[in-house]
Protein backbone atom coordinates (compact mmCIF):
# COMPACT_ATOMS: atom_id res chain seq x y z
CA UNK A 1 0.00 0.00 0.00
CA UNK A 2 1.35 3.40 -0.93
CA UNK A 3 2.22 5.79 1.89
CA UNK A 4 0.17 8.99 2.38
CA UNK A 5 1.69 12.00 0.71
CA UNK A 6 4.07 13.96 2.92
CA UNK A 7 2.34 16.92 4.63
CA UNK A 8 -1.14 15.33 4.68
CA UNK A 9 -2.70 14.80 8.16
CA UNK A 10 -5.01 11.90 8.93
CA UNK A 11 -8.67 12.96 9.23
CA UNK A 12 -10.12 12.91 12.81
CA UNK A 13 -13.36 11.16 13.51
CA UNK A 14 -16.40 13.06 14.76
CA UNK A 15 -15.96 11.44 18.19
CA UNK A 16 -12.38 12.60 18.42
CA UNK A 17 -13.34 16.14 17.37
CA UNK A 18 -15.98 16.31 20.12
CA UNK A 19 -13.45 15.08 22.65
CA UNK A 20 -10.99 17.79 21.69
CA UNK A 21 -13.72 20.45 21.86
CA UNK A 22 -14.71 19.34 25.34
CA UNK A 23 -11.09 19.49 26.49
CA UNK A 24 -10.65 22.98 25.08
CA UNK A 25 -13.79 24.16 26.84
CA UNK A 26 -12.62 22.59 30.11
CA UNK A 27 -9.26 24.31 29.81
CA UNK A 28 -11.02 27.60 29.11
CA UNK A 29 -13.20 27.22 32.25
CA UNK A 30 -10.19 26.34 34.38
CA UNK A 31 -8.38 29.39 33.12
CA UNK A 32 -11.44 31.56 33.77
CA UNK A 33 -11.84 30.09 37.28
CA UNK A 34 -8.23 30.79 38.04
CA UNK A 35 -8.69 34.35 36.86
CA UNK A 36 -11.84 34.75 39.00
CA UNK A 37 -10.04 33.38 42.03
CA UNK A 38 -7.23 35.81 41.48
CA UNK A 39 -9.76 38.62 41.02
CA UNK A 40 -11.68 37.55 44.17
CA UNK A 41 -8.45 37.39 46.12
CA UNK A 42 -7.57 40.84 44.89
CA UNK A 43 -11.07 42.10 45.74
CA UNK A 44 -10.90 40.59 49.23
CA UNK A 45 -7.52 42.17 49.65
CA UNK A 46 -9.08 45.50 48.64
CA UNK A 47 -11.98 45.04 51.16
CA UNK A 48 -10.42 46.86 54.06
CA UNK A 49 -13.66 46.47 56.09
CA UNK A 50 -13.95 42.69 55.78
CA UNK A 51 -13.47 42.09 59.51
CA UNK A 52 -16.10 44.62 60.52
CA UNK A 53 -19.29 43.24 58.98
CA UNK A 54 -21.02 39.92 58.38
CA UNK A 55 -23.27 37.47 60.19
CA UNK A 56 -22.74 35.78 63.53
CA UNK A 57 -24.40 32.64 62.19
CA UNK A 58 -26.56 30.66 64.57
CA UNK A 59 -26.15 32.00 68.09
CA UNK A 60 -26.24 28.70 69.99
CA UNK A 61 -24.37 29.72 73.16
CA UNK A 62 -21.13 28.20 71.91
CA UNK A 63 -19.10 30.98 73.49
CA UNK A 64 -19.54 33.92 75.85
CA UNK A 65 -18.97 37.44 74.59
CA UNK A 66 -18.96 40.59 76.65
CA UNK A 67 -20.32 43.58 74.74
CA UNK A 68 -21.78 46.51 76.65
CA UNK A 69 -24.91 47.46 74.73
CA UNK A 70 -26.56 50.85 75.00
CA UNK A 71 -30.36 50.97 74.83
CA UNK A 72 -31.77 52.94 71.90
CA UNK A 73 -33.64 55.05 74.44
CA UNK A 74 -30.24 56.19 75.77
CA UNK A 75 -28.82 57.12 72.37
CA UNK A 76 -29.05 60.87 72.82
CA UNK A 77 -26.99 64.05 72.81
CA UNK A 78 -25.69 63.42 76.34
CA UNK A 79 -23.76 60.45 74.88
CA UNK A 80 -22.60 62.29 71.74
CA UNK A 81 -19.21 61.30 70.27
CA UNK A 82 -19.15 58.03 72.22
CA UNK A 83 -18.53 54.71 70.46
CA UNK A 84 -21.25 52.25 71.49
CA UNK A 85 -22.78 48.89 70.65
CA UNK A 86 -26.51 48.92 69.91
CA UNK A 87 -28.77 45.96 69.05
CA UNK A 88 -32.09 46.42 67.27
CA UNK A 89 -34.32 45.50 64.37
CA UNK A 90 -34.04 46.93 60.89
CA UNK A 91 -37.26 48.93 60.74
CA UNK A 92 -36.60 50.51 57.36
CA UNK A 93 -33.60 50.53 55.05
CA UNK A 94 -32.80 52.55 51.93
CA UNK A 95 -29.58 52.82 49.96
CA UNK A 96 -28.44 54.76 46.95
CA UNK A 97 -24.97 55.05 45.50
CA UNK A 98 -22.43 55.44 48.25
CA UNK A 99 -24.78 55.76 51.23
CA UNK A 100 -27.25 53.68 53.22
CA UNK A 101 -29.77 54.76 55.86
CA UNK A 102 -31.34 52.40 58.38
CA UNK A 103 -33.98 53.13 61.01
CA UNK A 104 -33.06 50.85 63.92
CA UNK A 105 -35.96 49.92 66.23
CA UNK A 106 -35.93 48.70 69.81
CA UNK A 107 -39.33 48.54 71.48
CA UNK A 108 -40.97 51.96 71.13
CA UNK A 109 -37.68 53.73 70.36
CA UNK A 110 -36.02 54.29 66.97
CA UNK A 111 -32.74 55.83 65.84
CA UNK A 112 -31.25 56.55 62.42
CA UNK A 113 -28.12 54.71 61.29
CA UNK A 114 -26.29 56.71 58.58
CA UNK A 115 -23.60 54.85 56.62
CA UNK A 116 -21.39 56.39 53.93
CA UNK A 117 -18.60 54.81 51.90
CA UNK A 118 -15.31 56.06 53.32
CA UNK A 119 -11.83 54.99 54.32
CA UNK A 120 -13.52 52.96 57.11
CA UNK A 121 -16.57 51.73 55.21
CA UNK A 122 -15.70 49.75 52.08
CA UNK A 123 -17.86 49.33 49.00
CA UNK A 124 -18.34 45.67 49.91
CA UNK A 125 -19.47 46.51 53.45
CA UNK A 126 -21.96 49.07 52.14
CA UNK A 127 -23.34 46.50 49.68
CA UNK A 128 -23.69 43.87 52.42
CA UNK A 129 -25.52 46.20 54.79
CA UNK A 130 -27.79 47.47 52.01
CA UNK A 131 -28.87 43.88 51.38
CA UNK A 132 -29.99 43.15 54.96
CA UNK A 133 -33.73 42.38 54.97
CA UNK A 134 -36.18 44.41 57.01
CA UNK A 135 -37.00 43.01 60.48
CA UNK A 136 -33.57 41.38 60.77
CA UNK A 137 -31.85 41.84 64.13
CA UNK A 138 -28.43 43.48 63.89
CA UNK A 139 -25.61 44.64 66.15
CA UNK A 140 -24.12 48.00 65.30
CA UNK A 141 -20.90 49.43 66.71
CA UNK A 142 -21.12 53.14 65.99
CA UNK A 143 -20.24 56.66 67.00
CA UNK A 144 -23.14 58.73 68.29
CA UNK A 145 -23.20 61.94 66.28
CA UNK A 146 -25.30 65.06 66.70
CA UNK A 147 -27.38 66.21 63.72
CA UNK A 148 -28.14 69.75 62.59
CA UNK A 149 -31.72 69.01 61.52
CA UNK A 150 -34.03 66.95 63.78
CA UNK A 151 -34.78 63.47 62.43
CA UNK A 152 -38.58 63.54 62.54
CA UNK A 153 -39.00 59.89 61.54
CA UNK A 154 -37.27 58.63 64.71
CA UNK A 155 -37.87 58.98 68.44
CA UNK A 156 -34.18 59.90 68.88
CA UNK A 157 -34.33 63.13 66.89
CA UNK A 158 -31.13 64.96 67.81
CA UNK A 159 -28.55 62.24 67.09
CA UNK A 160 -27.73 59.43 64.68
CA UNK A 161 -25.48 56.38 64.71
CA UNK A 162 -22.46 56.44 62.39
CA UNK A 163 -21.48 52.77 62.12
CA UNK A 164 -18.03 51.25 62.23
CA UNK A 165 -19.17 47.61 62.46
CA UNK A 166 -22.43 45.83 61.53
CA UNK A 167 -23.26 42.19 62.22
CA UNK A 168 -26.47 40.26 61.57
CA UNK A 169 -27.73 38.44 64.68
CA UNK A 170 -30.85 36.90 63.13
CA UNK A 171 -31.95 37.44 59.54
CA UNK A 172 -35.61 37.83 58.58
CA UNK A 173 -37.21 36.24 55.55
CA UNK A 174 -37.28 38.94 52.85
CA UNK A 175 -41.03 38.62 52.19
CA UNK A 176 -43.22 39.74 55.10
CA UNK A 177 -46.98 39.02 55.37
CA UNK A 178 -47.43 42.61 56.52
CA UNK A 179 -45.22 45.67 56.53
CA UNK A 180 -44.43 47.11 59.95
CA UNK A 181 -44.76 50.64 58.55
CA UNK A 182 -48.27 49.81 57.33
CA UNK A 183 -49.19 48.24 60.66
CA UNK A 184 -47.91 51.37 62.42
CA UNK A 185 -49.83 53.82 60.26
CA UNK A 186 -52.77 55.84 61.52
CA UNK A 187 -55.97 55.07 59.65
CA UNK A 188 -57.14 58.06 57.59
CA UNK A 189 -60.22 59.90 58.75
CA UNK A 190 -63.34 59.95 56.56
CA UNK A 191 -62.48 63.52 55.59
CA UNK A 192 -58.94 62.53 54.58
CA UNK A 193 -60.30 59.64 52.52
CA UNK A 194 -62.72 61.95 50.72
CA UNK A 195 -60.09 64.61 50.00
CA UNK A 196 -57.34 62.31 48.73
CA UNK A 197 -58.74 59.09 47.31
CA UNK A 198 -55.84 58.44 44.91
CA UNK A 199 -52.92 58.58 47.38
CA UNK A 200 -54.17 56.47 50.25
CA UNK A 201 -51.33 54.61 52.00
CA UNK A 202 -51.89 51.01 53.05
CA UNK A 203 -53.38 50.38 56.48
CA UNK A 204 -53.46 46.88 57.99
CA UNK A 205 -56.91 45.66 59.04
CA UNK A 206 -57.55 44.03 62.41
CA UNK A 207 -57.90 40.43 61.18
CA UNK A 208 -54.61 40.62 59.26
CA UNK A 209 -52.94 42.01 62.38
CA UNK A 210 -54.24 39.20 64.57
CA UNK A 211 -53.44 36.49 61.98
CA UNK A 212 -49.83 37.73 61.97
CA UNK A 213 -49.74 38.80 65.61
CA UNK A 214 -46.00 38.23 66.13
CA UNK A 215 -45.20 40.86 63.51
CA UNK A 216 -47.97 43.19 64.66
CA UNK A 217 -46.62 43.04 68.22
CA UNK A 218 -43.36 44.54 66.96
CA UNK A 219 -44.93 47.91 66.19
CA UNK A 220 -44.12 50.69 68.60
CA UNK A 221 -47.85 51.05 69.22
CA UNK A 222 -48.25 47.42 70.33
CA UNK A 223 -45.19 47.68 72.55
CA UNK A 224 -46.61 50.79 74.15
CA UNK A 225 -50.05 49.23 74.68
CA UNK A 226 -48.67 46.21 76.50
CA UNK A 227 -46.18 48.19 78.56
CA UNK A 228 -49.12 50.27 79.74
CA UNK A 229 -51.14 47.11 80.39
CA UNK A 230 -48.28 45.72 82.48
CA UNK A 231 -48.35 49.06 84.27
CA UNK A 232 -52.06 48.62 85.05
CA UNK A 233 -51.30 45.29 86.79
CA UNK A 234 -48.28 46.76 88.54
CA UNK A 235 -50.20 49.79 89.79
CA UNK A 236 -53.14 47.61 90.87
CA UNK A 237 -50.83 45.39 92.93
CA UNK A 238 -48.78 48.21 94.42
CA UNK A 239 -51.75 50.33 95.45
CA UNK A 240 -53.58 47.38 97.03
CA UNK A 241 -50.46 46.05 98.75
CA UNK A 242 -49.92 49.49 100.25
CA UNK A 243 -53.49 49.36 101.59
CA UNK A 244 -52.95 46.03 103.33
CA UNK A 245 -54.53 43.70 100.75
CA UNK A 246 -53.21 40.17 100.22
CA UNK A 247 -52.90 38.61 96.78
CA UNK A 248 -54.51 35.16 96.48
CA UNK A 249 -54.69 32.56 93.70
CA UNK A 250 -58.12 31.15 92.90
CA UNK A 251 -58.82 27.91 90.98
CA UNK A 252 -59.96 28.14 87.37
CA UNK A 253 -61.40 24.60 87.12
CA UNK A 254 -64.55 24.44 89.22
CA UNK A 255 -67.39 22.02 89.90
CA UNK A 256 -70.29 24.40 89.15
CA UNK A 257 -70.69 27.62 87.15
CA UNK A 258 -69.43 30.66 89.09
CA UNK A 259 -72.34 32.85 88.14
CA UNK A 260 -74.95 30.35 86.94
CA UNK A 261 -76.53 30.61 83.52
CA UNK A 262 -75.41 29.14 80.22
CA UNK A 263 -72.37 31.36 79.55
CA UNK A 264 -69.91 28.81 80.84
CA UNK A 265 -67.35 26.48 79.23
CA UNK A 266 -67.87 22.86 80.25
CA UNK A 267 -64.82 20.58 80.08
CA UNK A 268 -64.30 16.87 80.65
CA UNK A 269 -62.78 16.08 84.03
CA UNK A 270 -61.71 12.45 84.30
CA UNK A 271 -65.02 10.53 84.50
CA UNK A 272 -67.14 13.65 84.99
CA UNK A 273 -67.43 17.27 83.97
CA UNK A 274 -66.06 20.56 85.25
CA UNK A 275 -66.29 24.22 84.27
CA UNK A 276 -63.88 27.05 83.52
CA UNK A 277 -64.35 29.80 86.10
CA UNK A 278 -66.46 32.77 85.05
CA UNK A 279 -65.26 34.65 88.12
CA UNK A 280 -63.12 34.09 91.23
CA UNK A 281 -65.91 35.60 93.35
CA UNK A 282 -66.77 32.50 95.41
CA UNK A 283 -63.12 32.02 96.38
CA UNK A 284 -62.62 35.70 97.23
CA UNK A 285 -65.65 35.50 99.52
CA UNK A 286 -64.43 32.26 101.07
CA UNK A 287 -61.10 33.97 101.79
CA UNK A 288 -62.99 36.76 103.55
CA UNK A 289 -64.92 34.11 105.54
CA UNK A 290 -61.47 32.72 106.38
CA UNK A 291 -60.61 36.10 107.95
CA UNK A 292 -58.20 37.30 105.24
CA UNK A 293 -60.05 40.67 105.44
CA UNK A 294 -58.71 42.21 102.21
CA UNK A 295 -57.82 40.13 99.15
CA UNK A 296 -57.22 40.52 95.44
CA UNK A 297 -56.38 38.20 92.57
CA UNK A 298 -55.23 38.59 88.97
CA UNK A 299 -55.98 35.78 86.55
CA UNK A 300 -57.88 34.53 83.49
CA UNK A 301 -61.67 34.60 83.38
CA UNK A 302 -63.76 32.64 80.89
CA UNK A 303 -67.14 33.61 79.43
CA UNK A 304 -68.90 31.45 76.84
CA UNK A 305 -70.80 34.41 75.41
CA UNK A 306 -71.36 34.43 71.65
CA UNK A 307 -70.76 38.19 71.56
CA UNK A 308 -68.80 39.56 68.62
CA UNK A 309 -68.55 43.16 69.77
CA UNK A 310 -65.68 45.62 70.13
CA UNK A 311 -65.51 44.99 73.90
CA UNK A 312 -66.25 41.29 74.52
CA UNK A 313 -63.90 38.31 74.61
CA UNK A 314 -64.35 34.70 75.71
CA UNK A 315 -61.17 34.85 77.80
CA UNK A 316 -59.81 37.91 79.53
CA UNK A 317 -57.72 38.84 82.56
CA UNK A 318 -59.69 39.72 85.68
CA UNK A 319 -58.44 42.10 88.36
CA UNK A 320 -60.67 41.12 91.28
CA UNK A 321 -60.77 42.31 94.87
CA UNK A 322 -62.88 41.70 97.96
CA UNK A 323 -62.83 43.47 101.32
CA UNK A 324 -64.49 43.11 104.70
CA UNK A 325 -65.99 46.33 106.04
CA UNK A 326 -67.28 47.53 109.39
CA UNK A 327 -70.76 48.97 108.82
CA UNK A 328 -71.30 50.29 105.28
CA UNK A 329 -70.40 48.95 101.84
CA UNK A 330 -69.33 52.46 100.78
CA UNK A 331 -66.14 51.74 102.75
CA UNK A 332 -65.33 49.26 99.98
CA UNK A 333 -66.84 51.13 97.03
CA UNK A 334 -64.91 54.30 97.83
CA UNK A 335 -61.71 52.29 98.35
CA UNK A 336 -62.03 50.70 94.90
CA UNK A 337 -62.71 54.08 93.26
CA UNK A 338 -59.66 55.56 94.99
CA UNK A 339 -57.50 52.59 93.94
CA UNK A 340 -58.49 53.14 90.30
CA UNK A 341 -57.84 56.88 90.58
CA UNK A 342 -54.37 56.23 91.99
CA UNK A 343 -53.78 53.75 89.18
CA UNK A 344 -54.74 56.33 86.52
CA UNK A 345 -52.39 58.89 88.09
CA UNK A 346 -49.53 56.39 88.12
CA UNK A 347 -50.07 55.51 84.46
CA UNK A 348 -50.10 59.15 83.36
CA UNK A 349 -46.96 59.90 85.37
CA UNK A 350 -44.91 56.83 84.47
CA UNK A 351 -45.96 56.00 80.89
CA UNK A 352 -45.98 59.34 79.09
CA UNK A 353 -43.86 58.10 76.15
CA UNK A 354 -46.02 55.02 75.68
CA UNK A 355 -49.28 56.98 75.89
CA UNK A 356 -47.92 59.39 73.26
CA UNK A 357 -46.85 56.49 71.01
CA UNK A 358 -50.32 54.96 71.09
CA UNK A 359 -51.90 58.37 70.48
CA UNK A 360 -49.85 58.83 67.29
CA UNK A 361 -51.62 55.87 65.68
CA UNK A 362 -54.92 55.92 67.58
CA UNK A 363 -55.67 59.55 68.44
CA UNK A 364 -57.94 60.02 71.47
CA UNK A 365 -58.77 62.69 74.00
CA UNK A 366 -56.53 62.34 77.10
CA UNK A 367 -58.26 60.34 79.83
CA UNK A 368 -59.78 62.63 82.45
CA UNK A 369 -60.74 61.87 86.05
CA UNK A 370 -61.48 63.90 89.14
CA UNK A 371 -60.52 63.62 92.80
CA UNK A 372 -62.35 62.54 94.78
CA UNK A 373 -64.01 60.25 92.20
CA UNK A 374 -67.51 61.19 91.10
CA UNK A 375 -70.21 58.97 92.66
CA UNK A 376 -73.61 59.25 90.98
CA UNK A 377 -76.75 57.67 92.41
CA UNK A 378 -78.79 55.54 89.99
CA UNK A 379 -81.99 57.63 90.36
CA UNK A 380 -79.96 60.78 89.62
CA UNK A 381 -78.55 59.15 86.48
CA UNK A 382 -82.10 58.26 85.37
CA UNK A 383 -83.14 61.90 85.90
CA UNK A 384 -80.14 63.14 83.87
CA UNK A 385 -81.04 60.77 81.03
CA UNK A 386 -84.68 61.85 81.01
CA UNK A 387 -83.67 65.50 80.94
CA UNK A 388 -81.79 64.71 77.74
CA UNK A 389 -84.58 62.87 75.93
CA UNK A 390 -84.08 59.24 77.00
CA UNK A 391 -87.24 57.36 77.97
CA UNK A 392 -86.36 54.97 80.77
CA UNK A 393 -88.11 53.53 83.82
CA UNK A 394 -86.92 53.95 87.39
CA UNK A 395 -85.88 50.30 87.65
CA UNK A 396 -84.83 49.65 84.06
CA UNK A 397 -81.32 48.40 83.40
CA UNK A 398 -79.00 50.49 81.20
CA UNK A 399 -78.43 49.25 77.67
CA UNK A 400 -74.98 49.67 76.10
CA UNK A 401 -76.02 52.69 73.96
CA UNK A 402 -77.63 54.35 77.03
CA UNK A 403 -74.44 53.72 79.06
CA UNK A 404 -72.42 55.45 76.33
CA UNK A 405 -74.82 58.37 76.22
CA UNK A 406 -74.78 58.70 80.00
CA UNK A 407 -70.97 58.77 79.90
CA UNK A 408 -71.14 61.62 77.38
CA UNK A 409 -73.53 63.56 79.63
CA UNK A 410 -71.35 62.98 82.69
CA UNK A 411 -68.25 64.15 80.80
CA UNK A 412 -70.02 67.35 79.70
CA UNK A 413 -71.40 68.09 83.18
CA UNK A 414 -68.57 66.92 85.47
CA UNK A 415 -65.47 66.87 83.16
CA UNK A 416 -64.56 63.28 84.02
CA UNK A 417 -64.27 60.06 82.01
CA UNK A 418 -64.38 57.96 85.18
CA UNK A 419 -67.30 57.76 87.58
CA UNK A 420 -69.17 55.40 89.90
CA UNK A 421 -72.87 54.59 89.50
CA UNK A 422 -74.31 53.52 92.87
CA UNK A 423 -77.60 51.92 94.02
CA UNK A 424 -78.66 49.79 91.03
CA UNK A 425 -82.23 48.41 91.03
CA UNK A 426 -82.31 45.09 92.89
CA UNK A 427 -84.22 43.45 90.03
CA UNK A 428 -81.28 43.77 87.61
CA UNK A 429 -78.60 42.38 89.94
CA UNK A 430 -77.64 38.77 90.84
CA UNK A 431 -79.29 36.87 93.70
CA UNK A 432 -76.30 37.28 96.04
CA UNK A 433 -76.55 41.12 96.02
CA UNK A 434 -77.52 42.75 99.32
CA UNK A 435 -80.81 44.72 99.07
CA UNK A 436 -80.89 48.36 100.12
CA UNK A 437 -82.08 48.47 103.74
CA UNK A 438 -83.91 51.78 103.17
CA UNK A 439 -85.57 51.13 99.80
CA UNK A 440 -86.30 47.57 98.73
CA UNK A 441 -86.40 48.58 95.04
CA UNK A 442 -82.65 49.19 95.09
CA UNK A 443 -79.51 47.32 96.10
CA UNK A 444 -76.10 47.91 97.67
CA UNK A 445 -74.42 47.56 94.28
CA UNK A 446 -72.39 49.72 91.95
CA UNK A 447 -70.72 49.84 88.54
CA UNK A 448 -67.71 51.89 87.53
CA UNK A 449 -67.31 53.41 84.08
CA UNK A 450 -64.56 54.71 81.81
CA UNK A 451 -65.49 56.75 78.74
CA UNK A 452 -69.11 55.60 79.12
CA UNK A 453 -68.33 51.85 79.24
CA UNK A 454 -68.53 49.60 82.28
CA UNK A 455 -65.20 48.35 83.62
CA UNK A 456 -66.29 47.04 87.03
CA UNK A 457 -69.40 45.54 88.51
CA UNK A 458 -69.54 45.14 92.27
CA UNK A 459 -71.74 45.00 95.34
CA UNK A 460 -72.12 44.13 98.96
CA UNK A 461 -72.60 40.35 98.99
CA UNK A 462 -75.17 38.65 101.17
CA UNK A 463 -73.10 37.08 103.96
CA UNK A 464 -75.98 35.38 105.83
CA UNK A 465 -76.70 31.80 104.71
CA UNK A 466 -80.47 31.90 105.39
CA UNK A 467 -80.94 35.19 103.57
CA UNK A 468 -78.88 33.84 100.68
CA UNK A 469 -81.23 30.84 100.39
CA UNK A 470 -84.27 33.14 100.35
CA UNK A 471 -82.83 35.32 97.59
CA UNK A 472 -81.76 32.26 95.58
CA UNK A 473 -85.28 30.85 95.80
CA UNK A 474 -86.70 34.21 94.73
CA UNK A 475 -84.48 34.06 91.60
CA UNK A 476 -85.41 30.37 91.07
CA UNK A 477 -81.77 29.29 91.41
CA UNK A 478 -81.20 25.54 91.88
CA UNK A 479 -79.92 25.36 95.47
CA UNK A 480 -78.20 22.03 94.87
CA UNK A 481 -75.83 23.71 92.40
CA UNK A 482 -74.78 26.47 94.84
CA UNK A 483 -74.77 24.50 98.11
CA UNK A 484 -71.01 24.84 98.61
CA UNK A 485 -71.38 28.60 98.12
CA UNK A 486 -74.15 28.80 100.74
CA UNK A 487 -72.18 26.60 103.16
CA UNK A 488 -69.31 29.11 103.15
CA UNK A 489 -71.47 31.52 105.17
CA UNK A 490 -72.86 29.13 107.81
CA UNK A 491 -70.10 29.68 110.33
CA UNK A 492 -70.06 33.46 110.60
CA UNK A 493 -68.70 35.79 107.93
CA UNK A 494 -67.79 39.49 108.06
CA UNK A 495 -69.90 41.89 105.98
CA UNK A 496 -68.00 42.39 102.76
CA UNK A 497 -68.09 43.77 99.24
CA UNK A 498 -65.91 43.73 96.16
CA UNK A 499 -65.82 43.79 92.40
CA UNK A 500 -64.18 42.52 89.25
CA UNK A 501 -62.33 44.58 86.63
CA UNK A 502 -61.42 43.55 83.08
CA UNK A 503 -57.73 44.30 82.43
CA UNK A 504 -58.06 44.54 78.65
CA UNK A 505 -61.13 46.76 78.90
CA UNK A 506 -59.34 49.17 81.26
CA UNK A 507 -56.38 49.31 78.86
CA UNK A 508 -58.64 49.90 75.86
CA UNK A 509 -60.65 52.68 77.50
CA UNK A 510 -57.75 54.41 79.21
CA UNK A 511 -56.06 54.76 75.80
CA UNK A 512 -59.26 55.34 73.82
CA UNK A 513 -58.72 52.33 71.53
CA UNK A 514 -61.58 51.28 69.26
CA UNK A 515 -61.35 47.53 69.85
CA UNK A 516 -60.48 45.42 72.91
CA UNK A 517 -58.54 42.94 70.75
CA UNK A 518 -55.80 45.54 70.32
CA UNK A 519 -55.34 45.34 74.11
CA UNK A 520 -55.17 41.52 74.24
CA UNK A 521 -51.86 39.84 73.44
CA UNK A 522 -53.52 36.85 71.73
CA UNK A 523 -57.28 37.50 71.88
CA UNK A 524 -59.93 34.81 72.19
CA UNK A 525 -63.46 35.41 70.94
CA UNK A 526 -66.19 33.23 69.39
CA UNK A 527 -64.44 33.34 66.01
CA UNK A 528 -60.77 33.28 67.03
CA UNK A 529 -58.84 30.51 68.74
CA UNK A 530 -55.44 31.08 67.08
CA UNK A 531 -52.64 32.01 67.15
Amino acid sequence: MADAPEGDQPKLSKKELNKLARKAKKDEKASEKGGNQQQAAATEQDDYSKDFYGSYGLVNSKEKRELNFLRVKEVNSSNANKDVWVRGRVHTIRSKGKNCFIVLRQGVYTVQVAMFMSEKISKQMLKFVSGISKESIIDVFATIGKVDTPIESCTQKDVELRPLQVFVVSASAPKLPLQIEDASRRAPTDEEKANDQENQLAVVNLDTRLDNRVLDLRTTTSHAIFRIQAGVCNQFRNVLDARGFMEIMAPKIISAPSEGGANVFEVSYFKGSAYLAQSPQLYKQMAIAGDFEKVYTIGPVFRAEDSNTHRHMTEFVGLDLEMAFNFHYHEVMETIAQVLTEMFKGLQQNYQDEIAAVGNQYPAEPFQFCEPPLILKYPDAITLLRENGIEIGDEDDLSTPVEKFLGKLVKEKYSTDFYVLDKFPLSVRPFYTMPDANDSRYSNSYDMFMRGEEILSGAQRIHDADMLVDRANHHKVDLAKIQSYIDAFKYGCPPHAGGGIGLERVTMLFLGLHNIRLASLFPRDPKRLTP
